[in-house]
């Protein structure tokens, strides 16, 4: 049902407290493929999706955007997850994925869905967080908070820019507020 993209450039840590969320999800049949993506040629995120099952994709680029143009390329699924790595989803997630899911197939409404993003009760709560949550509540959801897209809705709005900067942004403007939800699953950042 679900292709999950994870850009990881080439740390093991985020990756693997990533793929460790997912595990519910894949066990409930809501996971086809998780492919990481990764362009640093380190071999560590190769090793990483050897052991845990996934698809690893190396790509030709520097950017964030490419990084994720290459994942939707390679996927298989009909919808896709774009997740940074790092990117722990809450209980529940499941559930409401495949409810989102099935309300857009039977409507015939493109629709979109970030996650609520939860800030880690680990991370340190200085100026530069409550700078970015005022961002958050003002210009709308960051590239951190994860995308749920069908693949011809991505398709059809173009993807993630693969050369232009803050190619996560770019493509949430695009949707638009008026094709975009807000899931009540929260997303915390580690690492």
């Amino acid at each position: 049902m679900l292709s999950v993209i994870i850009p990881t450039e080439g740390v093991e840590q985020t990756a693997v407290a990533t793929l460790a969320a997912l595990v519910p999800g894949a066990a409930a049949g809501v996971i086809r493929e998780v492919l990481l993506v990764d362009g640093t040629r380190n071999g560590v995120i190769e090793r990483v999706a050897d052991v845990a099952g996934c698809r690893f994709i190396g790509f030709e680029g520097s950017t964030q955007g490419a990084a994720l143009a290459a994942g939707a390329l390679q996927a298989r699924s009909s919808w896709l997850m774009f997740l940074p790595a790092g990117a722990v989803l809450e209980t529940g997630w499941i559930e409401e994925t495949t409810q989102f899911i099935q309300s857009v197939s039977t409507s015939g409404r493109d629709r979109a869905a970030v996650f609520r993003y939860a800030r880690s009760p680990y991370a340190d709560a200085g100026f530069r967080h409550i700078l970015r949550a005022l961002m958050r509540k003002l210009v709308g959801p960051f590239g951190d908070q994860g995308l749920l897209i069908a693949r011809d809705h991505y398709d059809r709005i173009g993807g993630y820019p693969p050369q232009a900067r803050h190619s996560e942004a770019r493509l949430l403007r695009r949707l638009g507020r008026s094709s975009r939800i807000l899931l009540r699953s929260r997303i915390v950042m580690v690492g």
